[in-house]
């Protein structure tokens, strides 16, 4: 991730991946439109119309779910939808990132903008007022099942800005939501007709779950080239594979975009050169090694699905009942995480592959027989040091728990409400998997980044590619360079946040600009 960009305020409506984003993890203040305000007022007519009406309406004068049978008489309305609330908000487990909460409110709120869910624009107003003053529900793990949405992790959204159960502040501390909003200035919401309803019915976490993911991965992606050409050089490897013309034989844009970093990280590179010119020149390298092209492209790929799918699910407007532009309200069965759920479970099968290369060109480094000419586990002493035997011991704990993790969550459906709600998408626990997945594939990455640089330097006085080197030169700011064994967990640590934060992919970016 590269350093946080300036706050810039978010009109509500339908949204860009990089807008909830900045709203989720960067705290971007938001803004509802007039033309949103407008909208959910005419929706709101039509639902306090149907309040009057005899006939039975679901949401409006009906139980939910299982219960859609039973009438609500209007005196006891308001009270349906605060009991739907508090009585759905039932998750269970460590609280989830305050970056999930946030963007679990921002797609609520676009929902709630789009005049389709029938709410007053107070509701709304409300849920804007609460992101930005920094008032944060808690959520905890366990509770959705993808269908109808996510409903408990959405209900103690709703519970929060009813003034009930805890919210952490704009400081980081938890208390009451009531002290919170008051703190804020925000009046607790009192709900009308399907005002409940409307704030718990969608696939809002899952899909800024995802939303989240692909972000990180635009970033992680690049870092897996560099680090590819990294191990290229430090692995007496060739860059005459990743040729434009080779690649093009093979058409997926992925690839092509992996094999042009690829080229330009080594481009110019002393190291590469002197292999070709030290000896027997080896005509094919490792799989590991040269088809990093192949594997990194066709996760790039599918993270371009993913957005895709992303993309359509935020130009959604996810609740049932909805209320239509020429004033019907009709039950629909788009609240169903399906369509998102498939994404995250292939990009943690993606996400496991891509750490699983990365942790094979790492091995291939501390084999003193497949190394070409290095020490023994880059050790300065081996034998009396272990070099960096056990780095690649944590990268092989982390590959194999991300091959569990690939499992797909989408596969399963648990029967709940009575079998009203017979089949469900699992797609939290998809998107909350897909999260721990993508942390596991960046700290792969960063030990692979950490080797290969160790493999470098043991190399000079040949220098790497100028962007490569940059890369090191970058890393030994704060991560020292080879030397005998010293505590090894703070390296890994400090390379892993070099990783996260985008500091090393500046570098390289400041020597090659181009890098996708």
């Amino acid at each position: 991730m590269s350093a946080a960009p300036q706050p810039v305020r978010i009109d509500v409506g339908p949204l860009a991946i990089e807008e909830v984003v900045a709203v989720a993890r960067h705290g971007a203040p938001v803004r509802l439109t007039d033309d949103a305000l407008a909208a959910m007022a005419a929706s709101r007519a039509v639902i306090e119309a149907l309040a009057e009406d005899p006939l039975p309406h679901y949401g409006v004068s009906t139980g939910f779910g299982a219960l859609a049978t039973t009438h609500i008489p209007r005196l006891r309305r308001a009270e349906l939808q605060r009991s739907l609330v508090r009585s759905h908000a039932a998750c269970s487990g460590d609280p989830v990132e305050r970056e999930v909460v946030r963007g679990l409110m921002l797609l609520r709120l676009s929902t709630l903008a789009t005049g389709r869910t029938g709410v007053r624009p107070l509701v709304a107003e409300t849920y804007a007022a609460m992101l930005n003053a920094g008032i944060t529900p808690i959520v905890r793990e366990y509770g959705s099942l993808g269908c109808s949405g996510d409903l408990a992790p959405l209900a103690h959204c709703a519970l929060a800005a009813m003034g009930e159960g805890p919210a952490v502040d704009a400081q980081g501390v938890t208390r009451p939501a009531a002290e919170a909003l008051a703190a804020a200035g925000i009046a607790p919401l009192e709900l009308a007709e399907k005002e409940g309803l409307a704030l718990i019915n969608g696939t809002d976490g899952m899909l800024g779950m995802l939303a989240l993911a692909i972000a990180d991965l635009d970033a992680l992606l690049p870092q897996a080239d560099l680090a590819a050409a990294m191990s290229i050089e430090g692995l007496a490897g060739t860059d005459d594979v990743f040729a434009a013309d080779l690649q093009a034989l093979r058409p997926h844009p992925g690839q092509a975009a992996s094999a042009a970093n690829l080229r330009l990280a080594l481009a110019g590179s002393p190291l590469v050169e002197s292999h070709r010119t030290g000896g027997f020149t080896r005509v094919q390298d490792a799989y590991s090694l040269r088809c990093a092209p192949q594997v990194h492209g066709a996760v790039r790929d599918t993270v371009a699905h993913a957005r895709t799918v992303a993309d359509r699910e935020l130009a959604s407007a996810v609740d049932n009942p909805v209320v239509t532009p020429d004033g019907r309200v009709e039950s629909n069965g788009n609240f169903h995480g399906a369509p998102v759920g498939y994404v995250l479970d292939f990009l943690a099968i993606a996400v496991a592959d891509l750490a699983s290369i990365s942790e094979r060109r790492t091995d291939r480094f501390l084999d003193r027989h497949r190394n070409a000419g290095l020490p023994p586990f880059l050790a300065d002493d081996p034998g009396v040091d272990s070099g960096l035997m056990i780095a690649q011991y944590t990268q092989a704990a982390i590959v194999s728990e991300l091959k569990r993790l690939a499992v797909p969550a989408s596969v399963d459906s648990i029967p709940s409400s009575a079998m009203q709600e017979d089949h469900v998408s699992m797609g939290w626990s998809a998107a909350r998997k897909l999260r721990r997945a993508i942390d596991g594939a960046r700290r792969v990455v960063a030990i692979e980044l950490m080797t290969a640089a160790r493999a470098i330097d043991l190399r000079r006085p040949v220098p790497p590619a100028d962007v490569t080197g940059a890369v090191v030169a970058r890393l030994r700011q704060t991560v020292p360079g080879p030397g005998p064994d010293r505590f090894l967990a703070p390296d890994i640590e400090e390379t892993v946040a070099l990783v996260a934060s985008g500091a090393l992919l500046d570098a390289a970016r400041a020597a090659a600009p181009a890098l996708v």
